[in-house]
């Protein structure tokens, strides 16, 4: 069943342009080229295989795409050079248990569903996912531009998210190894509490300090920190030396698995789970009754049930497929 992209409810970018979206696809049982070659198969492009491990697919209908081995210690640069004859070698044996990951040029929300042609692909080649194996802890990242960078926008965003984040596990159906792996996990419920209060309202400085206090880690089911390293570099710089850590104004959107061996997944679905986290933010009225009785729930210890309260709110369903 093709699934349609729902649109958020603000489209535009910062310059005016329309707002895009980057995804990142984890999996095993595929190397880099092969990987190459079902990109440019179905949007064209020309492949430079710039190791063993890492290829880049540019002038696709949509951008460039980089498919690598998500392991720094496999490419040249991961460290000093006089290993470098090594690291095909440590990418051979890194590949059993790491993830190769496609990360695709920025697109337009609305084009999205051409991507599921490249999951189907990806899936008829061998590639696995998360399910597949007890050590896979594989993800579907989303990386949606940001349509301001006010305080207030990205304050509304981590609310709706903290609100909505029960449900979306449900949803989601988070893959137990990835929950242990730590890669993604939940906010502290006392800061969550905090955020959600409507009487929250600091400026962005602040809410800047107040997260990185609270989160020192880019391992959050949402990371806010390369938005916030877009917004104020020498801050984060100056807080923690993160290599994985790449300024850029979007949200980075953690919480997806990367289910490429199940023909029922679709990555269209979990995107369309992210933007009921922006029809919340924007909603202020809304957004504030909820997080009011977020913390009502949290006073009572009955935080288990949160995630059936809110899918009793959600306005619309997100998708006809379960899971």
């Amino acid at each position: 069943m093709i699934i349609p992209p729902i649109l958020p409810p603000l489209r535009s970018a910062p310059d005016g342009s329309p707002r895009r979206v980057g995804v990142e696809l984890e999996f095993a049982d595929l190397d880099a080229p092969s990987a190459a070659a079902a990109v440019r198969a179905l949007y064209g492009g020309t492949v430079t295989q710039e190791n063993p491990h890492r290829c880049i697919i540019a002038g696709t209908r949509f951008g460039t795409f980089t498919v690598e081995l998500d392991m720094r210690s496999a490419h040249p640069g991961g460290g000093p050079k006089i290993l470098d004859p090594l690291r095909p070698l440590w990418g051979n044996i890194g590949s059993l248990v790491m993830p190769f990951e496609i990360a695709t040029p920025p697109m337009p929300f609305d084009r999205l569903g051409e991507l599921e042609a490249l999951v189907g692909a990806l899936r008829e080649r061998g590639a696995a996912g998360t399910q597949a194996s007890p050590l896979f802890a594989f993800g579907m990242h989303l990386n949606p531009e940001v349509a301001r960078t006010d305080g207030d926008y990205i304050l509304d965003h981590l609310k709706a998210f903290l609100v909505l984040a029960p449900w979306l596990r449900g949803e989601i159906k988070v893959d137990p190894t990835r929950r242990l792996s730590g890669f993604i996990a939940a906010f502290p419920v006392e800061y969550a509490v905090t955020v959600v209060d409507p009487d929250y309202r600091p400026d962005r400085d602040r809410l800047i300090g107040d997260y990185l206090a609270a989160n020192p880690t880019r391992n959050r089911e949402l990371d806010l920190l390369p938005l916030f390293a877009h917004l104020d570099p020498d801050r984060l710089a100056a807080t923690m030396a993160d290599p994985h850590v790449r300024p850029r104004p979007t949200f980075h959107y953690r919480l997806p698995n990367a289910r490429l061996g199940d023909p029922g997944w679709s990555l269209t679905a979990d995107w369309n789970r992210w933007v009921a986290v922006e029809e919340l933010a924007a909603d202020r009225e809304r957004l504030d009754q909820m997080g009011r009785d977020y913390r009502d729930f949290a006073a009572r210890k009955a935080l288990d049930s949160w995630a059936a309260e809110v899918a009793s709110r959600l306005p619309t369903p997100i998708d006809p497929v379960a899971g």
